[in-house]
């Protein structure tokens, strides 16, 4: 259960897919425009429950209750070793700190 106060992610509708607007390419205009907000939340929830959280900025936005304590899951890949020759190589070519 999420407590009152608990920084969450919430997920909303913005607009259904028959209410977006003509002028948007054909494959987006079979989706409904999303949105997640991060905020904190005004109420104790469980997942799934719609709720209310007050964003960073003060504004109040309402959606279903769907991360406690987010945060970003994604990185740039696993270590690549040539990258490390790339670094010596490139910082013998331009010389840094050398009498060159």
């Amino acid at each position: 259960m999420a407590k009152k106060g608990d920084w969450v992610r919430i997920h909303s509708i913005v607009l259904h897919a028959d209410e977006r607007t003509g002028k948007i390419p054909e494959d987006t205009k079979k989706c409904d425009l999303e949105m997640w907000t991060k905020g904190f939340l005004q109420e104790d929830a469980e997942i799934g429950a719609q709720v209310t959280v007050q964003t960073a900025c003060g504004r109040l936005e309402k959606g279903e209750l769907v991360e406690v304590n987010p945060y970003w899951k994604h990185s740039y890949g696993e270590f690549v070793p040539e990258l490390v020759q790339i670094d010596k190589q490139l910082r013998e070519i331009m010389n840094f700190g050398g009498d060159k």
